[in-house]
């Protein structure tokens, strides 16, 4: 049996651009250690080859982000925006995110197995995240597609301004944002969960008992007969 050889990129000795360059010049199938990133911005970003990429700390905002295939693990805590506009593979946080993890993610999933903070899936289109913890305040805000699932507790405003997307919340929901409204859970429901708790490797979450959270659809629509401000 053959190993496959690891090749390890220094943030110590190279720059983000020379640490991108050199990850977009790898095969598919290359597996990638990035040590020492020390909080960087934008590593791994822009990809669309297929790599195994574990980066060996905390990092900083836009990590696996504008990817299309590469599978991102980030052995620590990260900045806002972790998978941003991900279109195929995924990202994997070991920790904590910062504001608007997934953000405008359209295929792939985004697995964060600490907390993350406020706006977590904002403008998601397609993509799946999946937090293990809480999230902060409008998480879900405009999410246009895909699913959300969350593992402890909701901030407030959550969905807020939700079109097609669905959030699974096995926590406690502060407060639900506009248009957003609990919907009863079916079995499809309860086999999609099922799917990414598997895949988000969670086993505290029962699929049978999350709360669904859904569009009531009433903003799809401008009514001049209603009274509205701008």
């Amino acid at each position: 049996m053959v190993t496959a050889t690891v090749v390890e990129l220094s943030c110590g000795e190279l720059s983000v651009s020379e640490v991108n360059a050199a990850l977009r010049g790898l095969p598919d199938g290359a597996q990638v250690r990035i040590t020492e990133p020390r909080g960087r911005h934008n590593l791994s970003v822009g990809l669309s080859n297929k790599l195994s990429i574990s980066i060996e700390g905390n990092a900083g905002y836009f990590i696996g982000g504008l990817c299309d295939g590469p599978d991102v693990v980030v052995d620590g805590f990260v900045g806002w925006s972790v998978g941003e506009n991900l279109m195929s593979g995924s990202g994997r946080v070991r920790g904590n995110a910062s504001e608007c993890a997934a953000a405008s993610a359209h295929g792939g999933i985004v697995v964060v197995e600490g907390d993350a903070s406020s706006r977590a899936g904002i403008s998601l289109k397609g993509s799946t995240l999946a937090v293990a913890g809480d999230v902060g305040h409008m998480s879900g805000f405009m999410a246009q597609a895909g699913t959300i699932l969350i593992g402890g507790d909701a901030g407030s405003a959550l969905g807020d301004s939700l079109y097609e997307a669905v959030i699974y919340v096995a926590g406690k929901i502060a407060s639900l944002g506009s248009d957003a409204r609990l919907e009863e859970i079916s079995s499809d429901d309860v086999e999609e969960v099922r799917r990414i708790l598997q895949a988000a490797r969670f086993d505290h979450v029962s699929a049978e008992d999350v709360k669904r959270v859904a569009s009531a659809k009433q903003l799809y629509n401008f009514d001049a007969l209603k009274d509205q401000k701008y």
